[in-house]
């Protein structure tokens, strides 16, 4: 079926097989086919349950329809085959409606993008030593692409092999805290950082597209 385009039939089949068949061995490796797809599917032009078609309208830009919608620009261009931020009246654009949010278990070093009250897709990550990530309920305040890292006073730029901030950041409505990329790779799964969330680049730079400035993030122990 994926390979002939049914991409949401297929996401319904393995839903059904995983609320089916709990205890299957192959459990784990299903949910990550899953949550690929779902990727997969956010990213094309199909329309599902957590989508709309809208049409522009006149004096609509990218930005201001994802400010109406509370997405991102990054996700409008991807899930429309966009190569640039030009748009004209009457074209019809696919757009996500629903609430996105994060989970960060500290426990399992994971990552859940949500949407609505369905984990999207589980990441791998890194949280702080000595339990240095705070718990709660924050929010996340700013998005950068190719952070500069301020350490202890320095100003560390983003091409420095000293930078260890990777491609994005995410910043959290608590100063100093965020979720960004690594030039660690090896260290993802562990809890080795003084207090952030690192995540593989390739894992932040899409989570970066898809959830807007405001969105929820509830860290747990």
């Amino acid at each position: 079926m994926i390979s002939e385009g049914s991409l949401l039939r297929a996401k319904e089949i393995y839903k059904r097989l995983i609320q089916e068949f709990p205890d299957n061995s192959r459990l784990s490796k299903l949910e990550s086919e899953l949550w690929d797809l779902n990727i997969k599917i956010l990213f094309s032009p199909l329309k599902d349950e957590y989508s709309t078609v809208y049409e522009v309208q006149p004096g609509d830009t990218l930005s201001s329809i994802a400010r109406k919608f509370k997405t991102t620009v990054g996700l409008i261009k991807k899930s429309n085959n966009l190569t640039s931020d030009i748009i004209r009246p009457g074209q019809r654009l696919k757009i996500l409606t629903a609430k996105v949010s994060i989970i960060v278990d500290k426990s399992q070093n994971k990552l859940f993008l949500k949407i609505n009250d369905e984990i999207f897709k589980a990441y791998p990550c890194s949280t702080g030593k000595f339990s240095s990530t705070p718990t709660g309920k924050f929010k996340i305040v700013n998005k950068l692409i190719d952070p500069v890292w301020f350490k202890a006073g320095a100003i560390v730029p983003p091409e420095s092999p000293e930078n260890i901030l990777g491609t994005r950041w995410l910043g959290l409505d608590l100063k100093g805290y965020g979720i960004h990329g690594t030039t660690q790779p090896e260290t993802i799964g562990k809890q080795v950082t003084q207090g952030c969330i690192r995540m593989y680049n390739k894992d932040v730079e899409e989570l970066f597209d898809i959830v807007p400035v405001g969105t929820e993030v509830i860290i747990i122990d």
